[in-house]
């Protein structure tokens, strides 16, 4: 196979979700972090303070800062987004266009522009800053959000909605579609209890009303290219509706749907709209009718998903104004095993994980979701890939939604490893699980049992892995040629090579050698395309024979090499063992060859969890009468 093809099929197995600094080769790493400092410095030119990067994305990065008003006396807290400076012009100028659509806008849920500029060739756009944080954060620190809070922030949706429809615009002006609803766009004032809508880069001008006509009484401009053709953008694969992402004209329902998806992934603690059949919104403890509304508007059906569209905007008001006192709740009781100890460092948590066939049934087809208006296929940037762009087109909404919790779970901080295997009596998962913040375990918990319930819910035959591990410890190699041997550089303190770090357990964690989990068990992974000098399998092969847990993977690329891993030792009686065989691996890493993936997951023990399958979770409301309750 030659190199550039096992560069493409690389793509298909371990994916990382997000592309963390500290897995960066030493040249891009350094260059994100002149780039930001350039950045910081320009904004300090500018008489503001306190400035940090708050948010990056696949176009930009985003700072906040604060100056003095013009009385001197009070504070101007405003945010910065800036565009990546490697992006076509054709993308950069969008920057501008946001500005302009902002400026369209008047809400008092929505942050008003500032001004737009540019300082030395570079685009910044600046905003009012929203006080709090983006409810994506909110629902990561706190799991599902309360039913009253979520029927709460939907009358402020529902609010704005009707706003952009063309009340805040003006006369004569067509409705603005923000294009991009979801969590991480509505910033949540804890206090107040009160969102703001932020981010405007998708936001168009619609071109076909809320029933679907066009937005004109000009025959000519009904004959128009413009008008055959979307102007909208693609926004968030996992909150946008199938309207916008199969390239329909922009519509007012297009925000619907962002609406929807974000309502439910908050009331049921999700990172997307897919899991809605196996967890629907009936399921969540929500009032009768919203959570059939909320079920409505995200039903296959486009007629049902309008008609609840327009349910939601007429009686929002009114479903408000229930009397929802917050109800007692019991901690959630976690479905798997998760060890819970404080970190004595800081934990950057990357997911790697492995799709099997079954969940790549339409990966030949050539499917790259080429609509008009659709920038993403210009854009070559690492940070798409945890769109899974090119994995999720044919996959059910089931599978994505699994995919999607498990890449939630790389959001806390977090190390381990999972395996869950498909069969017709059901699933068995095994895990090893240790999150390092006690206050998250909640929440956590919470991510657990809807990854678990997704998983019940799919129906096929197949193995996904998934290994959780901090990319603060990952090694890096570079060579210049690709034919040479990775070799070592010497570390700061002369040594000749760094070390694979692991924890001890403070006592041996012992039980039946017969429920020992062994790297080899599964066999050899047939999408691992890096195969092991002899000697690194060797050393694992004995390393198999030393009671721990944990996790290593070589991703092997033309001029870069990552060792990623994490590993505890269960028996501190045998750590010189353990740490000698550790450096004999990093011994032979000169003698890799090839370019592609090889991993080794290893749990303390065989304690597999058996669920049955279950096609969707049984009906819970909140009560009539919370008085009672």
């Amino acid at each position: 196979m030659s190199d550039a093809r096992a560069h493409e099929r690389l793509q298909q197995f371990y994916i990382p979700e997000e592309q963390s600094i500290y897995l960066l080769s030493h040249h891009d790493a350094k260059k994100l972090k002149d780039w930001v400092a350039l950045c910081i410095a320009q904004l300090e030119g500018l008489g503001y303070r306190d400035i940090h990067l708050v948010g990056k994305g696949a176009y930009g990065f985003v700072f906040a800062g604060w100056r003095l008003g013009e009385d001197r006396r009070t504070r101007d807290e405003h945010v910065f987004k800036f565009t990546r400076v490697t992006l076509p012009q054709a993308l950069q100028d969008r920057l501008e266009e946001e500005a302009y659509m902002l400026d369209q806008v008047a809400h008092p849920l929505i942050p008003r522009l500032v001004s737009y500029q540019r300082v030395r060739r570079q685009s910044i756009l600046v905003m009012q800053r929203a006080p709090g944080i983006n409810l994506e954060e909110y629902s990561l620190r706190h799991g599902r959000m309360s039913p009253r809070l979520v029927v709460k922030i939907a009358s402020q949706l529902a609010d704005i909605l009707k706003s952009l429809r063309g009340a805040s615009t003006g006369a004569g002006t067509p409705p603005v579609v923000h294009g991009d609803i979801k969590p991480s766009n509505l910033v949540f004032d804890v206090e107040r209890e009160q969102v703001a809508l932020i981010d405007w880069g998708s936001s168009v001008f619609a071109q076909l009303d809320e029933h679907q006509q066009f937005i004109t009484t000009n025959v000519m401009q009904l004959m128009s290219d413009n008008l055959q053709q979307t102007n909208a953008r693609l926004g968030d694969v996992y909150f946008i509706g199938e309207e916008q992402l199969n390239g329909a004209l922009s519509s007012p329902r297009f925000d619907e749907q962002g609406v929807a998806a974000t309502l439910y992934a908050l009331a049921s603690g999700q990172s997307c709209r897919f899991g809605v059949r196996a967890i629907p919104a009936v399921s969540l403890g929500l009032p009768r009718e919203f959570a059939r509304l909320l079920d409505g508007m995200l039903a296959d059906d486009p007629q049902l998903r309008m008609q609840a569209g327009d349910y939601f905007l007429r009686e929002m008001g009114r479903i408000a104004r229930l009397v929802m006192p917050e109800l007692p709740l019991e901690p959630p009781q976690s479905l798997l095993p998760v060890w819970v100890r404080p970190a004595t460092r800081e934990i950057d948590t990357v997911v790697y994980t492995s799709r099997k066939s079954f969940l790549r049934e339409a990966f030949e087809a050539d499917e790259t979701g080429e609509h008009a208006g659709n920038a993403l296929d210009a854009v070559n940037d690492v940070q798409l890939d945890r769109y899974y762009k090119n994995f999720m087109q044919g996959m059910g909404g089931t599978e994505k939604a699994f995919l999607a919790a498990v890449s939630r779970l790389g959001k806390y901080p977090i190390v381990g490893g999972l395996a869950i295997r498909w069969e017709p009596q059901g699933i068995f998962v095994d895990t090893a699980l240790h999150l390092h913040d006690p206050a998250l375990k909640a929440a956590f918990v919470v991510a657990i049992n809807n990854m678990v319930a997704l998983a019940r819910a799919i129906y096929r035959q197949g193995v996904f892995k998934a290994c959780l591990f901090n990319a603060r410890d990952t090694l890096h190699l570079e060579r210049e040629d690709p034919e040479a041997a990775f070799v070592f550089a010497p570390t700061a303190d002369g040594e000749a090579r760094p070390r694979l770090s692991y924890e001890v357990s403070a006592v041996p964690e012992l039980e039946d050698d017969s429920r020992v989990h062994s790297y080899f068990e599964d066999g050899p992974d047939p999408e691992e395309l890096l195969v092991l000098p002899e000697k690194i399998l060797k050393a694992l092969e004995s390393l198999n024979a030393i009671h721990h847990t944990g996790m290593l993977i070589f991703e092997a690329l033309p001029h870069h090499l990552k060792i990623h891993s994490y590993y505890r030792l269960l028996d501190p009686s045998r750590e010189q063992e353990f740490a000698r065989l550790l450096a004999e691996i990093l011994d032979a890493v000169p003698l890799i060859s090839g370019l592609g993936i090889s991993g080794f997951m290893k749990m303390p023990y065989k304690n597999t969890k058996h669920f049955d399958h279950i096609e969707a979770q049984p009906e819970r409301f909140y009560p009539r009468d919370p008085r009672a309750v």
